[in-house]
């Protein structure tokens, strides 16, 4: 992140504490959307990809070529130090 500030949105703020908070974990899904929208809300699914997809720029990285944030197929997201 080369040591400069993030400027983020509230919903991305939010999801990076979550996520910093369980930093080493995976995260489900369900977990993710009740700690952003307070509910299991249906449709949260691409809501929640987009503000993940939005903060995985913010941090230069996509999710094909994940560098904090790694994603395990049908379970969540996982908070990861880098690899230098």
């Amino acid at each position: 992140m080369s040591g400069r500030p993030l400027e983020l949105r509230p919903k991305e703020f939010q999801l990076l504490a979550h996520l910093v908070t369980h930093a080493g974990r995976v995260v489900g899904w369900r977990e993710l959307r009740t700690e952003m929208w307070g509910s299991d809300v249906l449709g949260g699914d691409k809501t929640l990809a987009v503000h993940l997809s939005s903060l995985r720029r913010h941090l230069g990285e996509s999710a094909a070529v994940p560098r904090y944030l790694h994603t395990v197929r049908g379970v969540g997201l996982k908070l990861v130090d880098p690899v230098v």
